[in-house]
């Protein structure tokens, strides 16, 4: 068993024989990257990407995309699960995601379920939290509305508002991962707040085809884990991706899917060939 200690110089994870085990701070890695970076996804486009060809750039590895990594031995610079229904149902995978990332980002639920099949895989890693806005750990949590009113001014945290609507209240994007995520129902816009408070400002996303009737790349065909992408989609899916193509991407900070399948439109995350990303990553 896990918990959260809570300390005025740093987090901890406390074990049940009372070790404690360290928590990074995103805090403290805010803009310490730049340049591209990839996002790996775990949709069946993402099985054919290349990813040895730019083994030089850093990836982010989330849930089982970790696989690929481990099949191409290249070392992820961040893994990242939200969802400890995930290392519930595919622990190998989890495992596997924290023996082999530079860093390891996740839900203390996530910590949990890993701890409890692997007692040592924690130890001496480096650790972040990661923590929904407006339902921190150690924090009493608001209406939706009443956040997303308190936070209006705030450059950091960037969210829509209705006082008619619940649902838009819910959207939005944290540019700083100390404030904690929105949460989109998918991992791969959680990896999107992380690489931009992580500083970079070119992002390539494999494996984002949002369908949850063609599975995983993977999963063996008919033993998938159940997803809610397809209930999810036009709920907050897309509306959370429309906000980062109306309030977020600019001349600073670009986002391209290189998932040709990808049910996101491409008014909101252009679609691009290899080709193309050669030549985006040739540019200064």
């Amino acid at each position: 068993m896990l918990e959260l200690l809570q300390r005025c110089h740093g987090n901890y994870l406390l074990c049940e024989d009372k070790l404690e085990i360290p928590l990074q701070d995103f805090a403290d890695c805010r803009h310490k990257y730049s340049g591209s970076v990839f996002l790996l996804a775990s949709g069946p486009s993402a099985g054919a990407f290349p990813v040895s060809c730019y083994a030089n750039y850093p990836f982010i590895a989330m849930n089982g995309s970790i696989a690929r990594f481990v099949d191409e031995k290249i070392k992820p610079l961040f893994y990242i699960c939200s969802d400890p229904s995930f290392p519930a149902a595919r622990p190998d995978l989890a495992i596997m995601g924290c023996e082999h990332a530079s860093h390891i980002a996740m839900a203390l639920e996530c910590f949990e379920e890993i701890y409890s099949h692997d007692k040592s895989v924690l130890m001496g890693k480096s650790l972040y939290l990661l923590e929904r806005v407006n339902r921190y750990y150690n924090k009493q949590s608001v209406s939706d509305r009443r956040f997303a009113w308190s936070i209006r001014n705030n450059a950091e945290l960037i969210s829509n508002f209705s006082l008619l609507r619940k649902r838009p209240n819910r959207i939005g994007f944290s540019k700083n991962m100390h404030h904690g995520y929105f949460c989109a129902r998918t991992i791969v816009y959680i990896a999107l707040q992380l690489v931009y408070t992580l500083g970079f400002r070119k992002v390539f996303i494999t494996g984002m085809d949002l369908s949850g009737n063609i599975g995983r790349f993977y999963e063996d065909k008919g033993k998938g884990l159940p997803t809610s992408l397809d209930d999810e989609f036009d709920k907050i899916i897309c509306p959370s991706f429309q906000l980062v193509a109306k309030k977020i991407i600019c001349d600073d900070f670009s986002v391209f899917n290189l998932s040709a399948s990808s049910r996101l439109p491409d008014s909101m995350i252009p679609k691009i060939t290899l080709k193309q990303l050669d030549c985006l990553l040739a540019q200064k």
